[in-house]
Parts: structure tokens; C-alpha cells; sequence
């Protein structure tokens, strides 16, 4: 086979043929729908400052509210040895949690409480819906530090989309894409960095949620249409029985996972994710199952569109700047983070930062 240059492999990529068939799911495989609302409590406990050292933590709270399908109810902590402040960086609300040396018994258990249901547009019924404000649109169509929107990646959108009349068109062809040509890596930590840069200027479309998802979002925002990813947690099991989809005990303490979201002028904010039909794929017993499958084909055509309730939204923020963290920035902030003296734990490795969290339905 003869040497592709980079370009020539997109090129090729984004011609490769694919299955199709986008409509609303009616397999009751797997088909979220609005319908009652469920209460839950999720709950962060950290233990990680010693008598000797000085410590901080920064815990993710939930800063994303729709009446249409999640509503935060509240947060409280208790503890010993710390204070502790509620602070809004710029979108995603999170505790500032310190520690002063020779505290006593420092730790601290965050609950936040919040309400959530299943998730699913009717593409049968556009309508009326207010328009995005000049500044939050552009919020949603500009590059992040991780996700560009311009060079290769506005070559392969364009690539993708070629010959698609409409936004949602256009959408589909992005979001058939990355089901397609992108894989789910195990050897990727966490959700991955999300850094899509990197992704295209190897030509390595795999990776985890973070990874396939803010790619879907960039290749969005490429096309001129709003898109944004929602960073936050899984907290109970799927209601359709799917393994690989929700929480299998109370422990969600590595059951983070991103989401997206699109802008369209004829439905508004519109659930998607991609990346959970190729975990589906890589994960739903018994394993490396075909995009033929059933289970797979249902996912695929519910998650364009709508989700299951279960999971807490933090926020939808990238290029988050914690506060009293000396200027350290993250793509996306869905992790505890932590320091002691000044140097930053693994904030993947919940044993280095000694964190545990449990979600129980209320």
C-alpha cells in the first residue's frame, strides 16, 4: 500500500461508509424517554492532609440545571479541620476545601443532592425555541485549549459534511463519524485529556468519553453549530440492563463520564454521545461486540438524541482555573483535585488522592 500523507488519510477516513439510520429508537433495547423524575444523593469524601502539611482540595459540584431534565437541589459538607468556600469558576461550581498543618482528623464528606430523568428530543416536533445569545453562541463555536475548531479539524468536518443540507444532517454525519472511526482504548486512564489537538495531529482516533466526545464536539463547533460536552458522574444502574452504561453498586468513585450536547435552532440543547455507543461496543458483555449488534444499533440510534437520567452533571466548562491553585488549569473538571505543600496528586488515581464517592437513589 502505498504512503498517505495526513491529509489523504482524513480524506479517505471521512469517506469511509458506515451504517446509517438515525431515526428516533423505538427498540426497547434500549430507549430513554422523559417520564418521572428520580432523587439522588451523591456523596465525596476526602481524607488527605496530615498533621505536618498543609493541604487544598477542589470538589466538583453540580452547576447544570434544565427543567427539562435534571435539577440540582443542593449541597452540604461536614468534617473537621478544614474551611471550606463555594465558588463559581467561570460556570463550574465547585468547594474549595483547606487545611492548615497539624489540623485534626482532616477530612471532609461532600453530599450534593439532585433530581434527574431519562432524556430523549421528539424529531417528529421542531419548534419555536429561543435563540442562544450572541456571546454564549460564540462561546460554543470558539476553540478550547484542547479542541481546535480550524485547520485539519475544519478540513475533515467539512469532509464529513459534504452534502448534508441542515444542521441536524449535518450532526448525524459528524456523529455516524466518530461512532465509526473512532475506538475505545482501555489503556487510556480515567476519560482521557479530551485533547483533540493531539488526536489529530497523530491521526489516532482512540481513547475514552473525553477523548471521542470532545472530538465530536470540536468536529461540531467546525461546522458552525454550537456543541459543547457535560462533564459529571454515573450514579445508578442502566434501567434497560445495560452493564456498561450505569453503576453496578453504590461505589461511583471512577464512574465519571462525559457527555455532549448541540445547539439546533429548531429543538435547542439536544443530548448526544458517541462515545458511549463504542464503550457499549468495547465493554457490553460479552465483549467487542459488532456495530451490527442489536444492543449495539439501539444505543446508537437513542444516544442521538436523548440519554438515560442516571448521572449527575457537573458543568459543561473546559480551560477551568482553580481558585488558590496557582494558576493550574484543567481541559475539564469532573475529578477531586488535590495538593499537599504545594504539589499536585494523581487526580485519576483515587487512591493517591484518597477520595471515595457514593451515589444511593433517595
Amino acid at each position: 500500500m502505498p504512503h498517505l500523507t495526513k491529509r489523504a488519510f482524513l480524506t479517505g477516513l471521512a469517506a469511509t461508509p458506515c451504517l446509517t439510520g438515525l431515526a428516533r429508537a423505538d427498540s426497547p433495547l434500549f430507549a430513554p424517554e422523559p417520564g418521572a423524575w428520580t432523587e439522588y444523593q451523591v456523596s465525596t469524601t476526602m481524607n488527605l492532609a496530615t498533621p505536618k502539611n498543609l493541604a487544598q482540595a477542589w470538589v466538583p459540584l453540580p452547576s447544570v440545571s434544565s427543567p427539562a431534565w435534571v435539577k440540582p437541589l443542593g449541597n452540604d459538607w461536614h468534617g473537621a479541620g478544614f474551611t471550606a468556600q463555594e465558588v463559581d469558576a467561570n460556570g463550574a461550581k465547585l468547594l474549595h476545601v483547606t487545611w492548615a498543618a497539624g489540623s485534626a482528623a482532616p477530612a471532609i464528606t461532600v453530599r450534593s443532592r439532585f433530581a434527574s430523568r431519562d432524556r430523549a428530543v421528539d424529531w417528529n416536533r421542531p419548534g419555536k425555541v429561543p435563540p442562544l445569545s450572541a456571546m454564549e453562541r460564540q462561546r460554543y463555536l470558539d476553540a478550547t485549549d484542547y479542541i481546535p475548531v480550524t485547520g485539519e479539524i475544519q478540513q475533515l468536518s467539512d469532509q464529513i459534511t459534504a452534502g448534508a443540507t441542515d444542521e441536524r444532517a449535518k450532526v448525524a454525519a459528524i456523529y455516524n463519524w466518530v461512532v465509526c472511526n473512532t475506538y475505545r482504548d482501555h489503556k487510556v486512564l480515567g476519560c482521557g485529556t479530551g485533547n483533540v489537538g493531539a488526536m489529530l495531529k497523530f491521526a489516532d482516533f482512540g481513547g475514552k468519553c473525553a477523548d471521542l466526545n470532545g472530538l465530536f464536539a470540536g468536529l461540531v463547533r467546525a461546522a458552525g453549530i454550537p456543541a459543547r460536552d457535560i462533564y459529571g458522574v454515573r450514579v445508578a444502574p442502566s434501567a434497560f440492563g445495560y452493564h456498561s452504561l450505569g453503576l453496578k453498586t453504590t461505589n461511583a468513585t471512577k464512574a465519571q463520564h462525559c457527555r455532549a450536547e448541540v445547539f439546533l435552532a429548531d429543538y435547542g440543547w439536544v443530548a448526544m454521545d458517541p462515545a458511549d455507543v463504542r464503550k457499549v461496543m468495547l465493554d457490553e458483555p460479552p465483549g467487542n461486540l459488532p456495530l451490527s449488534n442489536p444492543k449495539v444499533e439501539a444505543v446508537r440510534q437513542a444516544l442521538f438524541g436523548g440519554w438515560e437520567g442516571n448521572y449527575m452533571p457537573y458543568n459543561h466548562v473546559n480551560d477551568v482555573v482553580l481558585p488558590g491553585g496557582g494558576g493550574r488549569s484543567l481541559p475539564f473538571f469532573m475529578y477531586p483535585q488535590a495538593q499537599i505543600d504545594g504539589v499536585w496528586l494523581d487526580s485519576l488515581a483515587p487512591q493517591t488522592v484518597k477520595y471515595s464517592i457514593q451515589a444511593v437513589t433517595l
